[in-house]
This record gives structure tokens, sequence and C-alpha cells, in this order.
């Protein structure tokens, strides 16, 4: 039991000393990835950016101990961070303090509700968040989080917003008093960071960039011709501090809690998959990820972090560093965790611009062009889900986006089971075989008294009158010939009572017209239920076959089936107990 909460008594004991290697080294490289990274990721989130480096504190070292994946690095990210920004920016606070405690509280509030869904089982949560919408939100919010760079980028006052209308607007309102000093300094560390990873994507092109950018402002005094700096970064270790509650805010914060807990969950737990594929030995648990995220935020709030999760990049290069176990997050943690006690002074004349530029190439690699083009090419109901979802959050907000992206996902789903596949057999010719008519209009042949039809789906309220409509409008098409119509029941899985009723009706109107019902290829769970509706006897046991073939050869002409294939068309529950004995007998 220990273990399955606690997976680090699984991969600890038979820890192998070939392995520190990797972890150290990995660890490292993390850690200074890190420290200009969580900075960066802070000021996204309206922070001082400090707490960026808090929040690589707590959260990496309880995963480290509670989470199933060995290469996930936890931490502040880009997307949290501005939902952070967007979620507090509608609040009416008071100030930078009460910002900072409810961005801290935030963390504490998404933490509770990820354990508790950790703790129900309810990781399957997460499927809800189609690709689609995923994708269009991804880079609907890395196109809003670089944007809102641009106040650093260019030295200007821009005024924040979450609607890229407003960004722009803003932007264009203040852009003659771009500082160039500033822009230029902004787009040589981009430029060097993109250079640098084409070299080698181990460098750690950020910290690189941080060094060049500390060091030229110090010596050429740039800082006084305007260009602005990070300033003093508080050191020391964040103490012990129960984040404050404000009951009053609670619901003013659940929606955003919701929506960070279950984004962040879908972001560790998608990079965690993608990673856990290129090794073997351990297995990602979705529920107890939900459990190691919910208590790396909850316990990372007492220690002034704010919202945080798995990060793709970071992840990347903790796999690529040589990771093989949670050794290696505690080694980052170590690595932040000594520069705030001694190096945060360096920091002192960071550039903004430089920050913005970690931030911008970060972002805009998540925006995903190549997926779009696809589903343009082969998915087209697909593809407007994934533009409606980017359009809202641009246009809406961060949100809006994502939960009207899964609203309308869930909209489509219900769409697509109300109006399911019907498709017309016919008899391969020369073969036993019934296939659609649609696919293979030359090589099927069709009968005047027989209408076969396919039905792809469960039977339920939603799509019981499509059904029955369909169904009329074949035998229409058919004419008033038709004697039987074979009901291939295959892919039929659940039959609710408003489907029942409905096929009630049904019986009884095909009977009026001198129509038999037929069912062939029905599955167990569905068998079941015309056992338990009663059903059964309204079609009739005679009435019923493993295959269309034999249902349309015991109609034409009629015949007796077999003692086997009348036990097997009609077992149930209730008769495996007497189909085992016919078989052996």
């Amino acid at each position: 039991m220990l273990k399955r909460y606690f997976p680090i008594l699984q991969w600890l004991p038979s820890y192998k000393k070939s392995y520190l290697s990797g972890d150290v080294g990995a660890g490292l490289t993390v850690g200074i990835m890190l420290i200009p990274q969580g900075m960066a990721y802070a000021m996204i989130a309206g922070l001082p950016p400090v707490f960026g480096l808090y929040a690589s504190l707590i959260p990496q070292i309880i995963y480290a101990i509670l989470g199933t994946s060995r290469q996930l690095a936890v931490g502040p990210v880009a997307m949290d961070s501005l939902l952070v920004a967007s979620g507090l920016g509608a609040l009416a606070l008071s100030g930078i303090d009460e910002y900072i405690a409810m961005a801290i509280f935030l963390a504490l509030f998404m933490g509770l509700i990820q354990l508790v869904l950790g703790l129900l089982r309810m990781g399957f949560l997460v499927n809800f968040l189609s690709k689609p919408v995923i994708s269009g939100f991804t880079s609907a919010a890395a196109i809003i989080i670089g944007l809102s760079q641009l106040k650093h980028l260019l030295g200007t006052p821009i005024q924040s917003s979450n609607q890229i209308h407003f960004l722009l607007k803003n932007a264009l309102a203040t852009i003659t008093d771009t500082n160039m000093i500033t822009l230029a300094i902004g787009v040589i560390a981009i430029i060097l960071i993109k250079s640098i990873k084409k070299i080698d994507s181990r460098i750690p092109a950020a910290l690189v960039v941080v060094v060049v950018g500390v060091l030229g402002i110090y010596f050429l005094g740039l800082n006084d011709l305007g260009v602005k700096i990070v300033g003093e970064v508080p050191s020391g270790l964040p103490t012990f501090q129960v984040p404050s509650i404000d009951y009053s805010r609670v619901s003013e914060l659940l929606p955003i809690a919701m929506t960070l807990a279950l984004i962040a969950f879908m972001e560790a737990i998608s990079v965690a998959k993608a990673i856990e594929e290129k090794h073997q030995g351990y297995q990602v648990d979705p529920n107890q990820e939900l459990i190691a995220l919910g208590t790396s935020n909850i316990l990372g709030s007492f220690f002034q972090s704010y919202p945080t999760t798995g990060g793709f990049s970071r992840t990347a290069v903790n796999d690529q560093a040589g990771a093989k176990t949670g050794i290696a997050p505690i080694v980052s943690a170590m690595v932040v965790g000594l520069t705030l006690m001694f190096l945060t002074p360096l920091f002192y004349y960071l550039p903004n611009a430089v920050l913005a530029a970690i931030i911008m190439v970060a972002v805009f690699g998540l925006i995903d062009i190549k997926y779009p083009i696809d589903l343009f090419k082969n998915r087209r109901d697909e593809f407007y889900l994934l533009i409606a979802t980017f359009l809202i959050t641009l246009t809406v907000g961060i949100k809006e986006g994502i939960l009207l992206g899964v609203l309308i996902s869930l909209l489509l789903l219900v769409y697509r089971t109300s109006r399911p596949h019907i498709a017309v057999l016919g008899r391969i010719r020369n073969t036993d075989y019934f296939k659609n008519i649609a696919r293979f209009p030359e090589d099927t042949e069709t009968f005047k008294e027989f209408l076969i039809i396919r039905f792809d789906a469960q039977l339920y309220f939603g799509n019981r009158e499509y059904f029955k409509n369909e169904l009329q409008n074949q035998l229409d098409k058919k004419g008033l010939g038709v004697k039987f119509v074979i009901l291939n029941a295959e892919a039929i899985n659940y039959i609710d009572s408003s489907a029942i009723h409905m096929l009630r009706q049904l019986i009884n109107e095909l009977k009026n017209k001198g129509i038999k019902l037929v069912v062939a290829g029905a599955i167990g769970p569905a068998r079941d239920i015309f056992y338990s509706s009663g059903l059964i006897n309204e079609i009739g046991k005679d009435n019923f076959f493993v295959k269309t073939n034999e249902a349309f050869e015991h109609c034409n002409p009629l015949s007796k089936k077999t003692e086997i294939e009348e036990m097997i068309s009609l077992q149930s529950k209730k008769d495996k107990a007497k189909l085992t004995k016919l078989k052996h007998s």
C-alpha cells in the first residue's frame, strides 16, 4: 500500500550506482536551466521574479517522492503562469501584496482539487481535453504569452491584456516610446538562444544569455540609458508560512483553480506518457500523478510557491541529459536552493528584455502548425473545433478558451453519437460476406424482400429517433416488397430504456406491415438487455442469429437453426453453464 502512494519506495531500494552520474548531470542541467526560466515565468504570472525560484524548490522534492514518472521535471511553466495572471487579473486586488497572497493561495486551492481527484481515482477526466482543443488552446495561449512580453522587449508601458486585439492596440499606442537599446538587447538574446540550440541543445542557452545580459548591463552601464533591469532579488530560502485564505474569494477563484488543476494535470501527464514510451521498468499512473502534483502544490504553497506542474522543455532536457530516477529533481532543487542562498545578487543587473526573450522563444515553440494542417486534410470537424478554441482563446480569454473548447468538443461528441453511422448491407457476390453497399456498389447484390442494416453505435435516448427515421427512410426506398428487416447488431453494446421503448413500437409497426425483425450478431451485453427487457420474446427467439449470413439463409428460405446455432445466438449470462455442457456433449 505504501509503495502505491510513495513510488520512491519502489525505485530507491534498487537504485544502481550507474544511475548516479546521469541523475546528477541531469539535475545540474535542469537546475541551471530552471533559474532563468523560473524568474521569467514568474514575470508572466505578474509576480516578482524570485517567486519563480521559490516555486522550483519544494514542488520538485515532493514530486520526486510521490510521482510515478522518473523523468518529469516539475516547476513553474508558461501556460500555468499565464492562467494565474488571467485569473487574478480579473479580481479587484488592492496591491502587489494581496496579489502575491492570492497566487500562493491558488497553488493551495488547485493542489487540493488535484489531490481529491486523485484519491477519487478520477484521472480519466483529462480524457475530456481532446487533442484539437489542447492544440488550439496551447497555440493561442503561446501567442498571448509571447505578445504579453512586448512591454519588456520594447521597454514601453504596454497595458496587459489576455485578449489579442487589446494587446496589439495597446502595443501600437506606445510603440513610438520604444527604447531601441532594450529592443536590441531582446533581439540579440533571441538570436543567441536560437543559435545555441541549433549548435547543441544540451547547452543551457537561457543561462548563457542571462550571463551575457548581466555582464553587458554592468560594464556598459546600459541601465542608465533607460534599460529596465530586474533589480534586487531577495536572498535566502523561502520561510514556512501558512497561505492567507480569503474565504470571500473562494467562489471567484474556483473556476480558475479548477481550470488550472486540469490543465496542469494534462500538461504533466501528456509529457510523462510521452517520455514513458522511451523507457522500460515503470508505468505512469494518472491517478497517482494527480496525488503527486496536488501534494506538490499544497506543500509548495506553505513555502511561497505559486502553481506548478511538469514542464515540456525541462522534462525533455532532463531525459536527454540522462535522468534515471527522482534523484535528478532533488539535485535540481538543491541548485535552485544554493542560488537563492548565495547567488541572487548576481541577477541585479539582469535586463527584463532578456527574460522576455527567454519566454518568447520557449512559448512560440509550442505553436503547432503541422497538426491543424493534417486535421484540415483529414478531419474537418476536428479542425473547426481546433480553430474555434484557438479564436476564442485569442479574443475572449484564456479560461474561456479552454472551457468553451471542452464544451464544444463534448457537443461534437453528443452530435456524433446522436447521428452515428448506419450502413445498408448487401451480399458480396458468390460469398457469404455482407458489406456496405455504398462502399461496394458493384460487388454487392441486394434482395427485394430484405432490408439489411448495420447500426454502428449504442442505442440510447439521443439517437433512437435517428435510428427509427433512417430505418423508415430505407424501407420507403425499398418499396412494399420488404418481408424481413435484418438488424446487424455487432456494434450495439448498450440499449437504454428509451431505445427499448422505441424498439417495442418499431416491432409492432413492422408486424402491422407484415415485416419480421431479425437480429444478427448481437453481442453479450446487448443480448443481456434483450433478455432483461423482455424484447427477446417480442422479437422471438427464433429471430436471433450469430451471423448476418445465417439470418439471411434461415429467412430465405425459412429453415431451422441447429441446436448450437440457437444456443450461441441466444446465450446470456444465465445460459453459460448450459452452453458449456452442449459444447462438450
